[in-house]
């Protein structure tokens, strides 16, 4: 078993402030696991909506959580929209025995819900898969091919690993999406996913997507925001400076997952990665969900103009700018482009993750870092990471 310390420590922290937390993120990502280290399932506090014995207890749901104290668990809580009102009742009571733990599958409703019913009582967690410092440095290229989700970076092959991607987007496409009120065909929604994986790293442009499928650009924007709904697809919106150069309005987008991405493209070994087209916006996607789950920031862009200088990411701390540049080669160097963005942009600090071992410095400001960084628990931007 892969210990989660981080997350766990977040939630922990989580709990002790609010009343309410919710835990959301895709299926399959280890959210039950996480919670069961904090209350185990036989608990009569615990609640999973897809076992039947659960829900007809919560047949009378104010009768079976009025009573209860201390941690309580509802797990899958999307299937009981109707829960929300009434938890937000019962946080409100003078006798506040009880705290909420509220897992769910990501959605679009269950995001809406939990902030309008819930609003100023709860606190939301996000959990993805497995992170580097999670798997540590030796299997950083396993994590690549396979992705973060638990079983299939934990499967004996990788063609095991294949087949239960291939089955979670089947199941996510055909079961879930459907439970969710979602009425796009299944079909529909996967030739439109594996057009996205063909996007991965660029700037998203509607037209294309829509007229490959017979759809409205509209249409192709609500299939894009349903499966960033879902955190499958990372919508990487543009940063604006106040230049007089034209700079990038559409945002980049990324399939969240190496491995979905890879089954997406019909990768299915390490040999057919390094040899595919797509290999160098595939690591860079790799270290941009990576940095992003490790390094604190209070949001995230991409920067880029028509006249080609770019910045792959940009993390905004109050009001420090930092840079991220994800270079897969051997030895990256100072680039045009860098220099440009650090003198219009004014970034604190600008690292080049690379794929190497040595961490060393290009410029004043101006740093190439190993993304195996990531595995020993330290920043790319220099110290302990948090």
């Amino acid at each position: 078993m892969i210990r989660r310390p981080v997350p766990l420590a977040r939630l922990r922290s989580a709990l002790r402030r609010s009343r309410v937390v919710v835990l959301s993120g895709p299926r399959q990502c280890g959210k039950t696991t996480l919670a069961r280290e904090l209350l185990p399932a036989e608990s009569p506090n615990y609640f999973d909506l897809e076992d039947p014995a659960s829900l007809a207890r919560l047949d009378e749901p104010m009768t079976a959580l009025a009573g209860l104290e201390g941690l309580v668990v509802i797990d899958e809580v999307q299937r009981r929209p109707d829960l929300f009102p009434i938890l937000r009742v019962l946080v409100d009571r003078k006798r506040k025995t009880a705290r909420f733990l509220i897992l769910g599958s990501a959605s679009g409703d269950l995001l809406r819900q939990t902030s309008e019913s819930l609003a100023g009582r709860m606190e939301r967690v996000t959990l993805s898969g497995f992170s580097l410092a999670e798997v540590g440095g030796r299997d950083e290229e396993r994590l690549w091919l396979r992705g973060g989700f638990p079983l299939s970076f934990l499967a004996r092959s990788d063609s095991d690993s294949s087949r239960w991607r291939q089955q979670f987007i089947q199941t996510l496409l055909e079961r879930d999406f459907p439970q969710w009120g979602v009425r796009v065909p299944a079909l529909a929604l996967q030739r439109f996913w594996t057009m996205v994986a063909h996007y991965h790293g660029q700037i998203w442009n509607a037209a294309e997507p829509a007229r490959a499928l017979g759809v409205s650009e509209s249409t192709a924007r609500r299939h894009l925001d349903l499966l960033a709904d879902a955190f499958m697809i990372r919508q990487l919106q543009p940063y604006h400076a106040n230049l007089s150069k034209r700079q990038v309005k559409a945002p980049k987008v990324y399939v969240r997952d190496s491995g979905l991405l890879h089954q997406l493209l019909g990768i299915g070994s390490a040999k057919a990665l390094f040899s595919h087209p797509k290999v160098g916006a595939s690591w860079e996607g790799l270290v941009i969900e990576q940095v992003l789950g490790a390094e604190p920031h209070d949001d995230a862009f991409f920067w880029a103009t028509h006249q080609g200088a770019e910045v792959d990411l940009i993390l905004r701390r109050g009001t420090r700018l930092l840079g991220v540049e994800c270079k897969r080669s051997d030895a990256p160097r100072l680039t045009a482009s860098i220099r440009i963005a650090q003198r219009d942009l004014g970034l604190s600090r600008i690292c080049v993750v690379y794929p190497g071992t040595q961490r060393y410095r290009l410029a004043p400001g101006v740093e190439a870092v190993p993304l195996s960084v990531l595995a020993k628990g330290e920043s790319v931007f220099g110290g302990s990471a948090p």
